[in-house]
């Protein structure tokens, strides 16, 4: 792990800790837009709980324990970790004076390693909620720090927890979570235009597309393999291109652009029903411009050249995308802002929004949800940025949403900070999706995988998935979906079983009898998406209606329909 540095300052904590069955702790999947963490006078007291490592002493006064200038004061415990449990940590931070800074929680073993466990932005005079945590990939004593940004920033602490999760009890708490958020109760009432009921009418319902969309990148080798085609159109409902829509691709040499691959991949992708989010309008790393573009010196030259890339992609494409990566990787590198002035990502995202309003535009970043050591474009800088471009002048409407790419590392993932880290992302009330998941293979990366993609799944912020990966014959040489023949490999295995998972299957949803509307009618609980539903009779044969029905979590926990049969 990377050490302390890069500017940061670590303050131990001086802690007594103890195992307790009581205490005050922040459960992970109580995410709530009601439940305010930043900047409160008071934090909230929470209810007692088992399995939870209280770090602080109470929560009485408001002053909590301080750490200034840098000093490390000694432990009176170490912290026993056990390989392979998740614990989520928890602590109100607050400043005693200066501006707002980065705080985070870092984790040190015994033989100096450190794994960073989440930050937040930390305010004067307030209280704001630090929340992350750590997996570990052996069993041993940690000591817990805090880190700022600020080698004189005051930080005052209160309501420490460290709350342990076997892996058992943790997917069983995403799973009851998605019941919440991926599903609706909905209640059938049928009756005739005089508003009696039908008695005993059945419905029948089948779902013909899912809201949540787990995706898959191609590339120009799917229009090389007719095997390619039908393994990718029998599977996803969404991709992204991986290079075809970049600039580099379509103007190779200033003036002469070339759409041919792009544009046959997108006819293939409506032919087939296939959603298709744009990657990239521009990329701010200035060794992924095209070769004639870094050798541009002159500013307004930059300019027009740049501005007819937009014109000419975002027009191409108007009405045809879900969404568009507008400056791409805009926190780890800034070509853009170097050459034409700090706003220009803000500029762009303004003409972008212009030339196609009803389309989403993201910001893109890598190691937001992947990486905790991240310094460039951790969760709260990626959300400064999105806040940055929503307050540029003309961009208050945009349809703004969080991209987090997710190159994971081949090890085990910290789910306690991927989760904290998509609280952060998700408190602008943005959609966030998962843009370019992948990792390197690894003894262990399909059970890696699937708790990623369980782990994003049963967030309520994220709204869809898209890997990188494909079967061999595609070249996606870290995530191999298929064998040369088409084969499944295992990961492929994993990822059709949640293809099917996550789709209401016609076998979960049974005939549904209404009764008279004195008695209680019954209720089915459907996975958000589009459906056919088919009302009939079994005993009278002029009785059959057909409706389209959108299950939506806008329509609350119970969704009500009213079938009105003409007869």
């Amino acid at each position: 792990m990377k050490n302390i540095n890069n500017g940061f300052f670590p303050c131990m904590l001086f802690l007594l800790m103890c195992l307790v069955y009581s205490g005050i702790a922040i459960d992970p999947f109580s995410r709530s837009h009601s439940l305010k963490t930043e900047c409160i006078m008071k934090p909230p007291r929470r209810i007692a709980e088992q399995e939870l490592i209280l770090l602080s002493r109470s929560d009485e006064d408001d002053s909590g324990q301080e750490w200034e200038n840098g000093a490390i004061r000694e432990m009176a415990q170490r912290i026993q970790l056990q390989r392979g449990i998740i614990y989520s940590f928890s602590a109100w931070v607050k400043l005693r004076g200066g501006n707002d800074k980065k705080v985070g929680v870092v984790f040190r073993s015994e033989n100096g390693r450190l794994v960073h466990g989440g930050e937040v932005r930390a305010k004067q005079g307030c209280w704001s909620l630090l929340k992350g945590g750590i997996v570990p990939n052996v069993s041993g004593p940690v000591d817990i720090f805090f880190e700022s940004e600020d080698r004189e920033a005051k930080i005052s602490a209160k309501n420490l927890s460290l709350k342990q999760f076997s892996k058992k009890v943790w997917k069983l708490k995403q799973d009851q979570l998605i019941e919440k958020i991926r599903k609706n109760k909905v209640r059938f009432e049928v009756s005739y235009k005089n508003n009696t009921a039908v008695k005993e009418a059945v419905i029948s319902l089948k779902q013909t597309k899912p809201s949540f969309l787990l995706g898959c990148a191609m590339n120009f080798r799917i229009l090389q393999s007719e095997g390619y085609r039908k393994w990718f159109a029998s599977r996803f409902a969404i991709t992204s291109f991986t290079n075809e829509m970049k600039w580099y691709t379509t103007e190779e040499v200033r003036g002469q652009e070339n759409y041919t691959a792009a544009d046959s991949m997108l006819k293939f992708a409506e032919e087939n029903g296939i959603l298709v989010r744009g990657h990239t309008v521009l990329w701010d790393d200035p060794k992924m411009q095209p070769s004639w573009v870094k050798n541009i010196k002159d500013p307004d030259d930059v300019m027009n050249v740049t501005l007819n890339r937009i014109n000419s992609v975002m027009k191409r494409y108007k009405g045809k995308l879900t969404g568009w990566d507008v400056v791409n990787e805009n926190l780890h590198w800034d070509y853009f802002e170097k050459m034409l002035g700090v706003n220009a990502s803000s500029r762009f995202y303004n003409i972008a929004y212009k030339l196609d309003p009803d389309v989403t535009l993201f910001v893109n970043e890598y190691n937001t949800i992947e990486n905790p050591g991240e310094v460039t474009a951790t969760p709260v800088k990626v959300k400064d940025k999105m806040e940055e471009i929503l307050a540029y002048q003309g961009n208050e409407n945009i349809k703004g949403a969080i991209g987090a790419q997710g190159h994971f590392s081949p090890t085990q993932p910290n789910l306690a900070y991927m989760r904290s880290a998509l609280d952060t992302l998700g408190s602008l009330g943005l959609p966030i999706w998962i843009t370019e998941l992948d990792m390197p293979k690894c003894p262990n990366q399909t059970k890696y995988i699937e708790e990623i993609l369980r782990e994003a799944y049963s967030h309520p912020a994220v709204e869809g998935i898209i890997i990188f990966a494909g079967p061999e014959v595609s070249g996606f040489d870290k995530l191999t979906l298929a064998d040369k023949d088409f084969n499944n490999t295992e990961t492929g295995d994993v990822i059709d079983k949640l293809l099917k998972e996550w789709h209401q299957k016609p076998s979960e949803i049974p005939n549904i009898f209404t009764v008279d509307h004195e008695n209680e009618e019954e209720d089915v609980s459907l996975l958000h998406g589009l459906y056919n539903v088919n009302v009939s009779h079994p005993q009278i044969k002029n009785l059959s209606t057909s409706l389209c029905l959108e299950v939506t979590k806008e329509m609350g926990h119970r969704q009500v329909v009213r079938v009105v049969i003409n007869a």
